[in-house]
């Protein structure tokens, strides 16, 4: 049972209403995870702000949630592993990519890097050093790209943040979190 109010969209008001509106519309349902966000429009907007930047970010779809399910999984948020999982293949990843973004890792070296980069920054609270910095420009990584991985760390932080702190429940196929070695 969640811990705040699932706001209904068809009776959500002000500011909120025609953000759920749009949600809606873009998954064909409205998420729990949004409606438990719902109750402060400040933090709808800011949240769904951010999917809408990053989503059209250079990066791009299938990296972002490669990176959300090994941050879901470190921060045992299996609503988020859940939906960045069927989200992470509708951006082009394979079962398997996922699986295995899951635990950090890629046979791609190129996403290898980001994860670890990424899983890195969650673990030692963004206590990066150089050489972090300069595995991920050897990996091909400009500026803007490792600083858009830094957004997909914070904005996947807030996600599991709220779905693990109010218990939201699950409306996604469940994924089981991982043990990492």
């Amino acid at each position: 049972m969640t811990r705040v109010n699932l706001v209904d969209p068809a009776s959500a008001s002000g500011a909120a209403a025609p953000l759920l509106k749009d949600i809606t519309g873009a998954f064909g349902v409205t998420p729990n995870m949004f409606r438990a966000v719902a109750n402060s429009p400040a933090a709808l907007k800011s949240m769904w702000s951010s999917f809408g930047a990053l989503g059209g970010g250079k990066l791009g779809a299938k990296l972002g949630e490669q990176i959300a399910v090994a941050i879901a999984n470190r921060n045992a948020c299996q609503y988020c592993l859940s939906a960045h999982t069927v989200l992470g293949q509708k951006a082009g990843a394979t079962a398997a990519q996922m699986a295995e973004a899951q635990t950090g890792r890629s046979s791609d070296p190129r996403t290898a890097a980001a994860l670890a980069f990424a899983l890195k920054v969650v673990e030692h609270r963004a206590q990066v050093n150089d050489a972090d910095v300069q595995a991920l420009r050897a990996a091909g990584f400009n500026d803007e790209e490792i600083v858009e991985i830094i957004a997909h760390v914070a904005l996947n932080l807030f996600t599991n943040y709220v779905n693990v702190a109010f218990d939201v429940p699950l409306d996604f196929p469940a994924v089981a979190l991982r043990k990492v070695a």
